[in-house]
């Protein structure tokens, strides 16, 4: 736990001088609060008893002093801890988002989104709740506590020892409420993650919730994960909240104790009435102490779940790197794979890709077509190194990929994946997403290729038309027409189409199609389609099975060789015009 903690904290960088500030002006408080009670016998034993109204006034008048800079340095202190604690959860934050920057393909399979979001919302906000109040109490508690002990103890020692014998027992509990806290909290910021999987699947998919009318099941499938994580909380709190009474139970015991024992002592002439009523304002000093003191365990055990889940994704580290001299220049798009084999888990008893061996030249046209789960998709995502190949040897320009800077790399690789996703803006930043300083010529020129400046001309503001977030003011087609003039506009050696032209009809596949034989030449071309039409024109056209290259040729050839293309060929092509007759 301790060291959970402390490689949290190396994250409060410009902030410790708050904190520090925070402590220093709280220890200053709780001087001034503790001896209040102090100046309180004064008054009654050297005033009031004494009928001396100068002592009365002077230490009145010393007791507005105190109270007055205890509030002025309190409101200090409180601006000072909310800064830290605000600047640490941002530092946090920030530290979190941008390892997930850097993370391969792998490191996000690792993790749900959901799981994601949650450590970078829910659980910041746990420590930086926590590390606020903490900072208030971790000062404060023990400080007075201190202070208290030791002017009981000046008033009276044998009054001291009951604080003692409840110190020792307030410890067992608290050992107790820790050990069985902390386990259960675990478990729960678990519970927070499926909920928050939950309400993400149905909002990412209302639509499709509505289309089938399912809106009921998903309440039901909320409200399960919903009352499940009530449950836990219930659990976890039900144990924390043992703290509370108990502590009043304690510190009600030792008023009782010190009363009965003062009482006693006050008739046997060994204590003044002034020094028992400021022991037992102590008593209340000392036992809120010991209370906020419990409070820290009861923070820390709510707290280091949160710490540990946030940690984790810290340490993370991303399964792809640079190497030591990185190449940035990529000479053609020519690709090159050599025995390769590919796992999403490493393993190679459990392939996705089988002994992979395929040379592309710069600026050919590739078909890739295939069943689904042939591994497609798997293939391509290797060219740019979203994923690296578990043996053997991929190589983009004569080069292995992984002796290239990734973002070089990826800068000439461009890949429109099966998801289209669109951000938040106009049609102009969206394309420019793939070349952030593209002049508005170049923009509309990808377009043409990309056959989106017709719907885009209809639009009221054309370029600078709004696209809204996930682009659902855009139908598909348009959508995937968009995502690849993004692509085009970085002007790419090597470009990879993921089935990216489903949603388009044929006639604008096809047109399409002649763009990038007429205007992108020199870069090579990587189409995966379902439909044969869209690859059939390929310079190349790979067939593949169950992780393995069945067959490769071109159109006329793998309709001599290849059973599958042939199976594909006679339901889409011939059965069409079948048909049509």
């Amino acid at each position: 736990m301790i060291k959970e903690i402390g490689k949290i904290l190396t994250l409060l960088k410009e902030y410790k001088k708050p904190t520090i500030i925070s402590m220093a002006t709280l220890s200053i408080q709780v001087i001034l609060e503790v001896l209040l009670p102090y100046i309180i016998a004064l008054i009654i034993d050297r005033g009031v008893m004494e009928s001396n109204i100068t002592a009365i006034v002077q230490y009145g008048l010393l007791m507005l002093l105190c109270t007055v800079l205890s509030l002025l340095i309190g409101i200090y202190s409180k601006r000072q801890s909310s800064l830290a604690a605000t600047g640490f959860a941002k530092n946090i934050r920030k530290e979190v988002f941008y390892n997930i920057q850097n993370f391969s393909f792998n490191n996000i399979d690792k993790y749900s989104s959901s799981s994601l979001i949650t450590r970078l919302t829910t659980d910041v906000t746990n420590i930086q709740n926590s590390y606020m109040m903490i900072l208030m109490i971790i000062v404060r508690s023990p400080l007075s506590l201190i202070m208290a002990l030791f002017l009981t103890f000046t008033i009276s020692p044998r009054l001291s020892v009951v604080y003692l014998v409840a110190s020792l027992f307030l410890g067992v509990i608290l050992y107790f409420l820790l050990s069985h806290a902390i386990p259960t909290f675990n478990k729960t910021f678990e519970q927070y993650d499926k909920l928050n999987a939950s309400i993400q699947e149905n909002i990412n998919n209302i639509r499709d919730v509505k289309a089938y009318v399912q809106e009921s099941k998903e309440i039901e499938k909320f409200s399960f994960a919903s009352y499940s994580l009530y449950r836990m909380f219930k659990k976890a709190e039900s144990i924390v909240v043992i703290n509370s009474p108990v502590m009043q139970f304690t510190m009600y015991g030792a008023i009782i104790a010190i009363s009965f024992l003062g009482a006693n002592y006050i008739v046997d002439g060994s204590m003044a009435i002034g020094e028992l009523s400021s022991v037992l304002s102590y008593t209340t000093n000392i036992m809120m102490s010991l209370m906020m003191f419990s409070m820290i365990f009861v923070l820390l055990s709510i707290s280091i779940a949160s710490i540990k889940r946030v940690n984790a994704i810290i340490d993370e580290i991303p399964t792809l790197t640079n190497p030591d001299k990185p190449i940035t220049a990529i000479k053609d798009g020519s690709i090159s794979f050599e025995n390769v084999n590919f796992s999403y888990f490493g393993n190679l008893d459990n392939l996705s890709l089988k002994n992979i061996n395929l040379d592309i030249q710069s600026g050919q046209t590739i078909g890739i077509i295939g069943g689904t789960g042939s591994s497609k998709s798997t293939l391509v995502q290797l060219v740019s190194r979203l994923y690296d190949v578990t043996s053997g040897s991929l190589k983009v320009g004569g080069v292995d990929v992984k002796d290239y800077d990734i973002k070089s790399l990826r800068d000439n690789v461009a890949v429109v994946l099966q998801k289209n996703v669109l951000f938040t803006g106009t049609i102009a930043d969206n394309i420019r997403w793939g070349k952030p300083d593209a002049s508005i010529e170049e923009i509309e020129e990808v377009c043409r290729i990309a056959q989106a400046e017709e719907f885009i001309s209809r639009m009221p503001d054309g370029y600078q038309s709004k696209i809204e977030r996930g682009g659902v003011n855009v139908s598909g087609g348009q959508k995937q027409r968009l995502t690849i003039a993004r692509a085009l506009i970085k002007n790419p050696k090597i470009l990879i189409l993921d089935d990216s032209t489903s949603a388009v009809d044929t006639a604008t596949d096809h047109l399409i199609q002649e763009g990038f034989k007429n205007r992108i030449k020199e870069t090579t071309k990587i189409i995966i389609a379902q439909r044969i039409s869209s690859v059939q024109n390929a310079d190349k056209i790979i067939v593949m099975d169950d992780g393995q290259i069945e067959s490769m040729g071109t159109h006329a050839q793998l309709l001599e060789i290849s059973p599958i293309y042939q199976d594909v060929y006679n339901t889409q092509i011939k059965g069409g015009i079948e048909d049509e007759k």
